[in-house]
């Protein structure tokens, strides 16, 4: 990086960038870090500071950051072939990181059998819509309604924001968007009301949902036990192992949005697999790559599959695509990464993780600053007290002083470490965040 404060780079960046989620009237005034370089779980910023990664560069990397065998993985392909298009040729990466991710998909009397790529979490959720659509249409007919969540998050195109329910991200495109029905979160309890109570709530409205719409919805979709945007709202699987029956049951399809909850962040590999159950199409994203370049994909299952084949003329092909799909190197850092994962038992190490962080967690949970604590392995939502206007942002520019970078949904601080973080790092983020909350709340 070219020389300069982090003053100095800031003022640039004022000047010529728009972020996403960003107020830029406040862009200068909170100070934002100038990331010079990056290692491990650590970020340095151009004067040399260094910070531990709280939330996975965004809930993306698994092992950190310059992980050897996946810089010499991306280094190997692009001594051999940087890109090729996927519509008509096919390369070796993107066809054994298809095997790979269907060798490690849930598994049982349903089975995911095809990958379809895409670039990032919101392009998959898009491909996975029109693939429900479409195969509603090839299959008795045209059913034009998904059946989404409230609180739920997808992306952010159109299509994804169709299917959303966070209202400050969403109200102001409802126009433009397609027709759904919103079903109520299951991760939205009353005061004192256990997760199971609720799921049996949420369950029964999903049902007469259905009952009174069924043949008119094409999918239901859903994060499954996790509702990451709206701060890490979990919910019981009985009301996940409900929508796959009342899915069955509808002729509708189950597509389960594992952009944020899979590879590994769940303390399993999938988020479904602690329902057991299978999804009609799975969607996958952020940590396919271990955090180092774009690609998500939809796993699909034969009868998915098979109602898309036929003859040209019926013209029954999914007519979508994008020019990158199938990146070789970003398929070759994502075969490294899960090749990684499974040598180090990297799925095990983040259940292991996660009860850590649960049981340091729990020492501050009675502070005066947390109102809630909400965690599913390594993600991890902390609600603090509405003491001021932007509360969570005071809290994690706090813990900013002590050397860890986190942000937050809200007023929820949200901690999802990388998976292969080791004790005493795990120890300094929750310590950090206990040092914000005393300084926030003195």
């Amino acid at each position: 990086m070219d020389s300069g404060t982090s003053d100095s780079w800031r003022r640039r960046d004022a000047a010529a960038v728009w972020h996403p989620f960003t107020q830029h009237s406040l862009w200068l005034d909170d100070e934002p870090l100038v990331v010079d370089r990056a290692e491990g779980p650590w970020l340095y910023d151009i004067e040399g500071n260094r910070y531990l990664d709280g939330v996975s560069s965004l809930w993306v990397t698994t092992f950190g950051h310059r992980v050897a065998e996946i810089d010499a993985a991306i280094a190997r392909q692009l001594s051999t072939l940087d890109h090729t298009t996927f519509l008509g040729t096919t390369h070796a990466p993107g066809i054994e990181l298809a095997e790979e991710l269907l060798a490690v998909a849930p598994g049982g009397d349903r089975r995911l059998s095809k990958v379809f790529y895409a670039g990032d979490g919101s392009s998959a959720v898009e491909a996975a819509l029109k693939m429900a659509y479409q195969y509603s249409v090839q299959t008795g007919g045209p059913r034009p309604q998904f059946v989404r969540l409230a609180e739920a998050y997808h992306g952010d195109t159109l299509g994804a924001v169709s299917v959303g329910g966070v209202e400050l991200f969403h109200a102001t495109y409802r126009p433009l968007l397609l027709r759904t029905i919103e079903a109520g979160s299951p991760g939205v309890r009353a005061d004192g009301q256990t997760p199971a109570e609720r799921a049996r709530e949420a369950i029964a409205e999903l049902a007469a949902i259905l009952a009174a719409q069924g043949d008119q919805v094409c999918a239901i979709i859903l994060e499954p036990l996790v509702q990451g945007a709206a701060g890490m709202l979990t919910y019981d699987p009985s009301y996940l192992a409900a929508a796959r029956a009342l899915a069955d049951r509808h002729g509708a399809l189950l597509i389960c949005d594992e952009v944020a909850t899979g590879v590994g962040r769940t303390g399993r590999m999938w988020a479904s697999q602690h329902a057991d159950i299978v999804p009609d199409l799975l969607v996958t994203a952020k940590g396919l790559t271990g955090g180092y370049l774009p690609l998500s994909a939809v796993l699909a299952t034969d009868a998915v599959y098979d109602a898309f084949l036929g003859a040209p003329a019926a013209a029954r092909t999914f007519f979508h695509g994008h020019t990158y799909t199938a990146n070789p190197l970003a398929a070759a850092a994502a075969l490294a990464n899960l090749r990684l994962m499974a040598d180090r038992d990297l799925v095990a190490r983040a259940a292991d993780l996660g009860r850590h962080l649960a049981a340091r967690l729990a020492k501050i949970a009675s502070h005066q600053g947390v109102h809630e604590i909400r965690q599913l392995g390594t993600m991890i939502g902390v609600e603090v007290r509405d003491v001021g206007e932007r509360t969570g942002v005071a809290v994690c520019r706090a813990a900013r002083d002590h050397g860890v970078w986190i942000r937050p949904l809200g007023d929820t601080v949200i901690l999802m470490p990388p998976l292969g973080l080791e004790t005493t790092e795990a120890d300094l983020l929750v310590d950090a965040l206990a040092a914000a909350l005393d300084e926030v709340y003195a």
